[in-house]
């Protein structure tokens, strides 16, 4: 669906989230959703995780959130067509319910995840790493817009980024949109910190605050690959996908604040890397984490790590 001049993208990011009314068969519920742009032409892989969540909410009762996620990407969706939700009814306990999310469309299956809801409020054992020190202000950084902007013109992804991303993503080390970090394939390390919240306001529930995040996190997940393989995402040839996908929440987020990924990856082999993040609110609390299996293969050619 093509955005239009009078709609921000995140008041059309919102919209997308809405989704369509429920229909209930059985232990099944059906939901239409419709598909945010993405310059592949293909749906966006956090796009329809964080539908996927916000469809599944619609079945549990309201005291429960969201505490975990676990995505499997089936094949690529078209940003032509709407998606259809086929959220199953799993199991309602006590403290936790589940359901299993089957996202189709046309052609068939794209995305099949599993989400859990605990019911909000409940105490335990409570213990987080802290945040790291030291980090830079995101207001001292610049923004992936302002990067991207020189090229809007000259590239899709470029142009995507500087004007149609409703996120504002700042890199506290150099960004491998632009090219490879060298530094950093040296030393063998994937690591990297990042801000990002929304460019904008939203007035929400908690619900769609954990799914925003949950939609923007997917565009840097697999980036410490990216950087330790010693690559960028200008790198000619290369091609990338999400496999799967997992999220833990252990606190409320508000994507309106800066939000710190503290990211690494730990492997990557037969085209595939595992990246995993820490999610920190601007207050050092650790509110969510997650890991990313992702495929990335590059051309075996001298061209491959320019």
């Amino acid at each position: 669906m093509t955005q239009t001049d009078t709609v921000t993208p995140l008041e059309h990011l919102v919209k997308v989230l809405h989704l369509g009314t429920p229909s209930p068969y059985r232990d099944h519920t059906y939901i239409n959703g419709e598909s945010l742009y993405f310059p592949t032409g293909r749906v966006y892989g956090g796009q329809v995780i964080a539908q996927s969540v916000v469809a599944a909410a619609r079945t549990v009762d309201v005291d429960r959130l969201p505490n975990s996620i676990h995505s499997y990407f089936i094949t690529a969706g078209d940003i032509r067509q709407d998606v259809l939700f086929d959220v199953e009814n799993l199991r309602d306990g006590r403290s936790f319910s589940a359901r299993r999310v089957n996202v189709t469309q046309s052609e068939g299956p794209i995305l099949t995840a599993i989400v859990s809801f605990q019911k909000h409020g409940q105490s335990g054992v409570e213990f987080s790493d802290p945040m790291p020190t030291d980090v830079p202000d995101p207001d001292s950084l610049t923004s992936a817009k302002q990067l991207m902007e020189p090229f809007a013109d000259q590239s899709p992804f470029a142009d995507y980024y500087a004007t149609k991303s409703a996120f504002d993503i700042r890199h506290v080390s150099k960004t491998v949109m632009l090219g490879s970090d060298k530094k950093a394939s040296a030393e063998d390390s994937g690591h990297q910190l990042v801000w990002m919240k929304v460019d904008g306001h939203v007035d929400l529930p908690q619900l769609c605050h954990r799914a925003i995040m949950a939609m923007g996190c997917d565009q840097i997940m697999m980036e410490p690959i990216v950087r330790r393989a010693g690559l960028s995402f200008m790198t000619p040839g290369m091609s990338y996908a999400t496999i799967d996908h997992s999220i833990w929440w252990y606190a409320d987020v508000d994507v309106n604040d800066w939000m710190l990924f503290v990211q690494d990856t730990s492997v990557a082999g037969h085209g595939r890397g595992l990246a995993k993040a820490k999610v920190y609110s601007r207050d050092g609390k650790l509110v969510a984490c997650m890991a990313q299996e992702a495929m990335i293969r590059v051309p075996q050619t001298p061209a491959a790590k320019a």
